[in-house]
């Protein structure tokens, strides 16, 4: 009994430091957000009470007995003064699902609710879900829509690892209970990272999509996607159109997704997504934004070149290295925006930054020349630029 108190007052000890912990901000950072030094949310932030059988007579060893192996790719959203990430946690025995942590200040101390978030199955169960997008559509409804995975059945029984990835719509009006809706149909074969936008666009619910041909590779599927339905609870789309495709040497030219659903500003809807290019090493994924029309949802009217988030030390290393991750950010009204995002399929992170320096970012910001040549007459442009500033201003930085 005393080796089971012991080590038990260790664990929450221990578990408890790591939730109260402060986060750090990086400085100088880059100007554009604000990095922040500890991981906002891991699989060790999953209580002790999910973890353990906490009777002695039971577990005397206090073994763990439900190991979990990650938490990352979050949805989030601001809930009643909360900051909250609906966060994908992966249980050692590969199965995914849904548990929401909130925090008062929205960068540490991130704490999960009592139990995991139950999604209904539909008619045909899925075998795994993961990487929810959470929408506050003007229907006044809370939207999830996540990848729904399951076994492909065409495939051969020697073959395990076939899968076939569908759009799972739930809704909610408090984030306990969930309704399940029919998964999203288009003409695309399979989809994964669905958003929803928050607004009816011609009186119906718009989907960026992200049409592919495979479980894992896109295939012709030409990049982020844009459709229309009338009727959210029998969802399909009839016809699928390009907003945003790949392009060969880009940061995107393998395949890319829509991360969280776009922000509304003055200037037009501030988009975030992330971009796959393939390297030696394998796939590398990284964030990247744009700006869209107010009006017309279709048109990009502002894309900078090259990523925007990269993953950097420790992000760089999990699960499936080299990946940056995002499906959730939260704008406060104060224009404050924090940014969510999943490192290597392991873990959560924040970044915070505001609306003006994100617009400022994407509007400004050269876009992607697409040539070698191109990238150094940009430089050239910059350097040009700066001696004549500094000329004028007789500034206490010149240049060599």
């Amino acid at each position: 009994m005393n080796f089971f108190s012991e080590r038990l007052s260790q664990l929450k000890t221990q578990h408890e430091a790591l939730l109260a912990r402060p986060n750090e901000p990086i400085t100088p950072g880059n100007g554009i957000f604000q990095r922040y030094r500890y991981p906002a949310l891991t699989g060790a932030h999953a209580p002790l009470y999910w973890r353990y059988d906490l009777n002695p007579s039971t577990n005397p060893f206090l073994m763990e007995r439900f190991g979990i192996n990650g938490t990352f790719n979050a949805g989030a959203i601001k809930w009643k003064d909360k900051y909250l990430m609906m966060a994908r946690v992966e249980g050692v025995d590969r199965k995914s699902f849904f548990a929401i942590a909130e925090s008062d200040n929205g960068v540490d101390n991130f704490r999960f609710w009592e139990y995991p978030t139950v999604i209904p199955e539909t008619d045909d169960p899925d075998i795994n879900i993961y990487d929810i997008r959470l929408t506050s559509h003007e229907d006044g409804y809370i939207y999830g829509l996540f990848c729904t995975e399951r076994r492909d059945p065409a495939a051969p029984a020697y073959d395990q690892s076939a899968a076939l990835a569908k759009c799972g719509i739930a809704r909610t009006k408090d984030l306990q209970t969930w309704e399940r809706l029919p998964d999203l149909e288009t003409p695309s074969p399979q989809q994964r990272n669905v958003v929803l936008h928050p607004e009816f666009v011609q009186g119906q619910y718009a989907f960026y999509t992200r049409p592919q041909d495979g479980f894992i590779n896109a295939g012709t599927g030409g990049g982020i996607g844009f459709g229309l339905c009338k009727d959210i609870t029998h969802a399909v789309i009839t016809a699928e159109s390009i907003l945003d495709g790949k392009a060969y040497h880009t940061v995107y030219e393998v395949k890319n997704g829509l991360g969280p659903a776009p922000i509304k500003t003055k200037q037009g809807w501030l988009h975030l997504a992330h971009g796959v290019r393939n390297t030696a090493a394998g796939l590398r994924y990284v964030l990247y934004m744009f700006l869209t029309d107010l009006h017309d949802l279709t048109r990009i009217t502002h894309k900078p070149g090259g990523y925007f988030l990269a993953p950097e030390g420790e992000e760089r290393i999990g699960d499936v290295s080299n990946v940056v991750f995002s499906n959730g950010w939260i704008a406060d009204d104060d224009g404050k925006v924090f940014m969510y995002y999943g490192s290597s399929d392991t873990r959560m992170h924040v970044a915070v930054t505001t609306i003006d320096q994100l617009l400022d970012y994407v509007m400004h910001t050269p876009a992607d020349g697409g040539r070698s040549a191109k990238t150094v007459n940009t430089i050239h442009q910059i350097i040009n630029t700066n001696k004549q500033y500094l000329a004028h201003a007789n500034a206490a930085y010149p240049l060599p």
